[in-house]
């Protein structure tokens, strides 16, 4: 329940999506958030992405992560179309229960549902959700993956392993018990899943001219600054002790003994942002509500690099896309 490796990809994948078609400005990338597609005067901005780690609220987080991919860019969503599979025909109450979480996301953050499909797989054990998103660029400047600049600040909102905590609070509440989290504990935990979105700060950030943005999702903040740093051709240098990780995702990451930099964290913004817009942008984010923290600085080095309590620095050259912390807690504690 992971990615493929880099590798594999580069074998079974990349081969076959290349096209001759002119108006694919962006088509299939590794560590790019979005496909861009020329369509008439404007700029159709799309992606798909399942969700396979989560089983309760599962409808709702669904819609939540496609969108924020299209919110990377720079541009709000606006249309989508999920994908639902269930285990068997008589999972109706289910499937009804999966599109009114999903109705509901989508009105928090204003798309509409234009279409998708709804099934049943005897394969399956537990619902498969896949959401289209959908938005239009109308003139704002497009953000990608790979725009990092030398000299860059990093900037990451919110916090670290965000959705990971929440799903492990939600679905894994036994394992947490017999780990000694208290019910009190549980229920704050799941509650960071209702930060998981991150349209209203991407659309920020690129209005204040962030050069770079992605949305940290498998394989944790680690492989998010990683593939920032692949991209865009640059190195990345964070101070630890300055990234934002709240005590109840600590206090989670002691118990299940995971790396909170290689968990899973929908709602956390990675962005890189030139030094003379950094204070401006931190100043706007706080106005709307987000938290935010200036952690490290793009350079003309090579992978990403960690400061630790002042002294040790840990360089990070290799993408490892297939790993991810809440995929190995799903193998450790299977549902």
């Amino acid at each position: 329940m992971s990615k493929f490796s880099l590798e594999v990809l580069k074998r079974r994948v990349f081969p076959f999506v290349e096209t001759a078609d002119p108006d694919v400005i962006l088509g299939a990338a590794f560590g790019e958030d979005v496909a861009l597609t020329r369509v008439g005067d404007d700029i159709l901005i799309s992606h798909v992405d399942p969700i396979v780690g989560a089983i309760d609220n599962v409808g709702w987080l669904a819609v939540h992560v496609a969108c924020n991919d299209i919110a990377t860019s720079g541009s709000p969503p606006r249309w989508i179309l999920p994908l639902i599979l269930v285990p068997t025909p008589h999972d109706e109450v289910l499937l009804g229960r999966i599109m009114r979480d999903a109705e509901r996301a989508a009105k928090e953050i204003d798309v509409s549902i234009i279409g998708g499909h709804s099934g049943y797989s005897s394969g399956l054990s537990r619902p498969l959700i896949a959401v289209t998103a959908l938005g239009t660029a109308s003139g704002r400047k497009v953000v990608r993956t790979s725009g990092a600049k030398i000299g860059d600040h990093v900037l990451i909102t919110k916090g670290v392993a965000i959705e990971g905590t929440a799903i492990l609070a939600q679905d894994f509440a036994d394992v947490a018990q017999k780990f000694g989290l208290s019910k009190k504990d549980i229920k704050k935990a799941g509650q960071l899943m209702g930060e998981v979105s991150v349209v209203r700060e991407a659309v920020l950030l690129a209005e204040h001219g962030a050069t770079a943005m992605h949305d940290v999702t498998r394989g944790g903040l680690l492989e998010t600054l990683l593939e920032i740093s692949n991209l865009s051709d640059v190195g990345i240098e964070i101070d630890f002790s300055r990234l934002p990780i709240s005590p109840m995702v600590s206090q989670f990451a002691e118990a299940f003994k995971f790396d909170p930099l290689r968990m899973i964290s929908s709602g956390t913004l990675a962005a890189t942002v030139s030094p003379d817009m950094i204070e401006e942008t931190i100043d706007s984010l706080n106005t709307i509500g987000v938290l935010s923290a200036d952690v490290g600085h793009v350079t003309n080095k090579v992978g990403v690099s960690i400061l630790r309590k002042g002294k040790t620095t840990i360089h990070y050259r290799k993408i490892r896309c297939e790993e991810d912390e809440l995929a190995r807690m799903w193998e450790l504690y299977p549902r």
